[in-house]
């Protein structure tokens, strides 16, 4: 058998394996691509609406909506949800979001999250009295998994934002599906500290995209040096 022969018979099925690789690589890095205009559009529909007012809340509102609410804190039914540690004035301190009730006349309760607070502040603060307007983006509720840590209701401390289970360890009926984060500046005291913007989700498809197409320059590279030292072997 000549040498051009043999060399293309001992190609053949490397040659194959790195076109199939070669497609496969390419194609993750076109669909990063195009993940990356997708979430590029979110954020820029993000943006605008975190430029417009809030709005009176809606009978059925849609996630990350920014809305205004009126109603009474409930500053005696407070709650503690997650864990977070934060540098503060007084030191590192573990805290979480104080989560308030707002009731509203006629209408289902809103559990409002207030903004971080250290935990040993759970129950020493208290919101404006009276009825008044809050502010914030809507949030669906959670729900716990296998992993999710184990709620306390008897000391207020929750770990899964679930409205309706944070309002029945409350005592509360006719708690709204949702939660209201409360978007503001935080007081001079310090606390609570509330959301300064909208959430915005992780961009990082491009370096994705130039991670797969990284490998498939890589994989075509390895293979031409491949073929090259074993053409020189055969010839």
């Amino acid at each position: 058998m000549s040498a051009p022969h043999s060399l293309a018979r001992r190609l053949l099925v490397p040659g194959i394996s790195t076109l199939v690789m070669l497609a496969l690589l390419i194609g993750l890095g076109i669909w990063q691509i195009q993940r990356l205009h997708w979430k590029l559009g979110i954020l820029d529909q993000i943006d605008r609406a975190e430029a417009l007012p809030a709005i009176p809340l809606p009978q059925n509102p849609q996630d990350f909506t920014k809305v205004k609410i009126e109603g009474r804190l409930r500053d005696d039914l407070a709650a503690l949800y997650g864990a977070e540690g934060r540098d503060t004035r007084d030191g590192p301190q573990m805290g979480g979001q104080l989560i308030v009730p707002l009731e509203r006349q006629g209408q289902d309760i809103v559990l409002v999250d207030r903004g971080w607070i250290p935990a040993a502040r759970l129950g020493q603060i208290r919101g404006p009295s009276g009825t008044i307007t809050v502010e914030g983006y809507v949030r669906a509720a959670d729900h716990p998994h296998m992993f999710s840590a184990t709620d306390d209701p008897a000391k207020h401390l929750f770990y899964t934002l679930d409205p309706q289970a944070i309002g029945a360890a409350l005592g509360l009926t006719h708690v709204a599906p949702f939660t209201l984060v409360e978007m503001g500046k935080a007081p001079d005291a310090g606390y609570p500290d509330p959301a300064k913007a909208l959430p915005r989700p992780p961009n990082d498809h491009l370096t994705y995209a130039i991670t797969w197409f990284g490998l498939a320059a890589t994989l075509l590279v390895i293979f031409v040096i491949y073929a090259a030292r074993l053409r020189r072997g055969t010839s």
